[in-house]
């Protein structure tokens, strides 16, 4: 089979850019795919970062130390942008209008005024395909419940409960990064680095909040500085926040989570999702497992849990026995994102990467979240 080769920039070379390339090393896992990405250049500030791409990727042919050059490569097809938040209106508008598809990191903006400025280029560019990472959904046990949706079997929503979590913050001694700091991170804290990931799925159901009530805590006040002293910590360790969903005759309430201390959780994404005829959760804490409860009135009420096969969005070459990792969803979700570039409606299967639509929206709901800790107050959304 011919296959299409995407050639990649990649603009940002710390870890999730690594990632990239490690899926893309491993594209041939993938079985009947018309497409295939090639990282043929890179851009970071840090030579370091852009040299370690240099000796493990061999299909890297140049380095930059300014974006701007490599959006000026012909060479280069589309880009994966993983840059501190503040950075993002800038370096994803300047992609956006050098007609290079991107798949950019969450939040796309660092608040709803930089998201503006990224929605304003799409305007004018829309032949560029652009999307937002997140890798979760692409768990079997995810896509499983959002066939299980597609299906209504789920009758009418009780309630919602979603969460992304981890506690690798809980220690006090580990060195403050950006996403500490409102000038690199924003003030939306853990809701601009985690949120996207725990309302994708929700937001691709068309469950929008119509109200938000926040709880948002600031655990750790303080952090080494990595020079000898301390710095303060100025944005949210954790948020909670209460919602209500309202349309199509529909209103339930949706408890969203984000939390950088979440004793316990190395890297906890799951999502829970109760109806008057069918229930189903899953979590990425058990993740070969998919429980859910059909429900028929005056019928028992029993949880079945079941081992969820590796049956991923795109076929591989493992066996249905074997177990579905945190680097398979992040291959998967990449396939979605080439195959959109490849065959654009004509994808081999439904299920797209995050969309800049649902980017947006989750800016409103963080921004809400925001005016809701400042007020004390229940904030309304109008959609």
């Amino acid at each position: 089979m011919s296959k299409r080769i995407i050639r990649f920039g990649v603009i940002g070379c710390g870890l999730m850019g690594k990632e990239f390339a490690s899926a893309a090393a491993r594209w041939c896992h993938l079985t009947s795919v018309n497409f295939e990405p090639s990282i043929v250049a890179v851009c970071d500030a840090n030579p370091a970062a852009a040299e370690w791409f240099k000796e493990q990727v061999p299909s890297v042919e140049r380095a930059y130390a300014d974006y701007r050059e490599l959006l000026a490569d012909s060479a280069v097809d589309a880009v994966y942008c993983a840059v501190p938040h503040n950075l993002h209106a800038q370096i994803y508008v300047d992609i956006i209008n050098a007609g290079k598809h991107l798949l950019g990191e969450k939040p796309f903006g660092m608040d709803l005024e930089a998201n503006a400025a990224i929605q304003a280029a799409l305007e004018v560019n829309p032949d560029v395909i652009v999307r937002s990472s997140s890798e979760f959904p692409f768990f079997p046990g995810a896509q499983q419940i959002v066939q299980w949706v597609k299906e209504g079997r789920f009758g009418k929503i009780i309630e919602v409960e979603a969460g992304f979590w981890h506690s690798s913050d809980l220690d006090p001694t580990k060195p403050i990064n950006w996403k500490r700091r409102i000038a690199t991170n924003g003030e939306y804290g853990c809701m601009g680095d985690l949120g996207l990931h725990v309302l994708h799925l929700p937001l691709r159901f068309g469950w929008k909040p119509s109200s938000v009530r926040s709880l948002l805590s600031k655990i750790v006040d303080e952090r080494p500085d990595g020079r000898g002293g301390v710095a303060p910590c100025e944005t949210w360790d954790n948020a909670i926040l209460a919602c209500e969903v309202e349309g199509n005759g529909s209103r339930f309430p949706m408890l969203l989570s984000m939390k950088r201390i979440a004793p316990g959780h190395a890297n906890t994404w799951f999502i829970r999702i109760q109806g008057t005829a069918f229930s189903a959760e899953f979590t990425t804490k058990n993740p070969k497992q998919a429980a859910s409860l059909p429900y028929e009135p005056g019928c028992p009420q029993a949880w079945h849990v079941v081992d969820a096969p590796y049956r991923s969005a795109y076929d591989t070459i493992t066996g249905g026995i074997f177990e579905f990792g945190f680097s398979d969803s992040i291959l998967q979700m990449w396939a979605a994102f080439c195959d959109e570039v490849a065959n654009g409606e004509k994808m081999r299967q439904p299920f797209k990467c995050a969309l800049p639509e649902e980017a947006a929206a989750s800016h409103r709901v963080f921004t809400a979240a925001l005016e809701s800790e400042r007020t004390g107050q229940t904030i309304s959304i109008d959609w």
